[in-house]
């Protein structure tokens, strides 16, 4: 008997070394993003998490802290907290991250775009590959692109169909880009952390926003502060999920794939789910009792033009290069 019970504790001793063992291995990676716990973003952080954690048996595991809490609900410091280490991965739209890469601007120039077919033959090809470069100097891997797509503009006042209704509003907006875009409609540009951005339409204090159908404004509930959309398509905004340089480096050759995998099905996911939830969003914003405006092509072209001004200073300073190789791509993708 005695025998037998040295036997078991040592079997017992043994399983619980093996168990600490493999929990002290276990590494927890820490994500950060903008939005709420509702939004495709989050779904695809979560999902990233799930993917990573069963490819590597539980020694990988992602927790993720939503509305930018690792860097005190400032959205534009995540990625340079990424870029230094003390973050290990973030997702963001590009045009949070213009203050460092004034050239990740370039996705959002306003009218840039017609559709999404040539979102995709910019986000495929070379145009990308020329951003991720530049992020990557900053310390900044991209390992996958999704999207919020189209931004679209909300407000609490009136019906916008033309620049004039955009005189003496006041909105909320992401990024500098996008203060003189709203400075050449003739509206008040408050440039705001998203964290800060309901509570500012409910009480008041800015009139309107503009953001992405699938990605935001349906799973933020905008419709409960909001009385109108206008379908404008002015601005496309990609999201990305980047990973610390530094954190990259230190994994192994098999780990580094495992993370690009559950990335790359990640983003995919949240890519297809906000498109998904962009083509059935309007009908559902209608139901929520919001007026929707639906613009002409003459309508838009008034809005491209009134935004030209916006465009010429903010591709100066993306630079010729840049602009050159996605319009470039943009006008091939027509001909095909």
């Amino acid at each position: 008997m005695k025998r037998h019970a040295f036997f078991k504790t040592v079997w017992a001793t043994s399983v619980a070394s093996l168990l600490f063992a493999s929990a002290a291995s276990a590494e927890t990676l820490r994500l950060s993003h903008n939005t709420g716990d509702t939004t495709t973003w989050h779904e695809a952080a979560e999902l990233f998490n799930d993917l990573l954690n069963e490819a590597s048996g539980g020694e990988l595991s992602v927790r993720t802290f939503p509305n930018s809490q690792l860097a005190g609900g400032d959205q534009m410091r995540q990625f340079e907290m990424v870029g230094r280490g003390a973050i290990d991965l973030v997702m963001t739209s590009a045009i949070n991250v213009t203050p460092l890469i004034p050239e990740m601007a370039v996705f959002s120039l306003p009218y840039l775009y017609d559709g999404y077919d040539q979102v995709d033959a910019t986000m495929n090809g070379e145009p990308v590959t020329l951003l991720e470069e530049i992020m990557d100097e900053k310390g900044v891997k991209v390992l996958a692109w999704g999207e919020s797509g189209f931004r679209e503009l909300t407000n609490s006042k009136r019906p916008i169909r033309s620049p004039d209704d955009m005189r003496g509003l006041n909105m909320r907006v992401a990024g500098p880009m996008y203060v003189d875009v709203m400075d050449a409609l003739g509206a008040n540009p408050q440039q705001m952390q998203w964290v800060e951005t309901i509570s500012a339409l409910q009480q008041g204090v800015v009139d309107g926003q503009e953001n992405g159908i699938g990605a935001v404004i349906i799973p933020q509930r905008i419709y409960e502060v909001q009385d109108y959309i206008t379908l404008w398509h002015y601005s496309y905004d990609p999201v990305f999920l980047g990973v610390s340089k530094q954190r990259w480096e230190s994994f192994d050759a098999e780990t580094q794939e495992m993370v690009q995998q559950a990335a790359d099905q990640a983003m995919a996911h949240q890519l297809a789910i906000t498109r998904e939830n962009t083509a059935k969003g309007v009908d559902f914003l209608r139901e929520q009792g919001m007026d929707i405006t639906e613009l002409t092509p003459e309508e838009i072209e008034v809005f491209r033009q009134a935004t030209a001004p916006a465009f010429d200073i903010w591709a100066e300073r993306v630079g010729p290069d840049i602009v050159s190789s996605f319009v470039e791509t943009i006008e091939s993708s027509k001909q095909q």
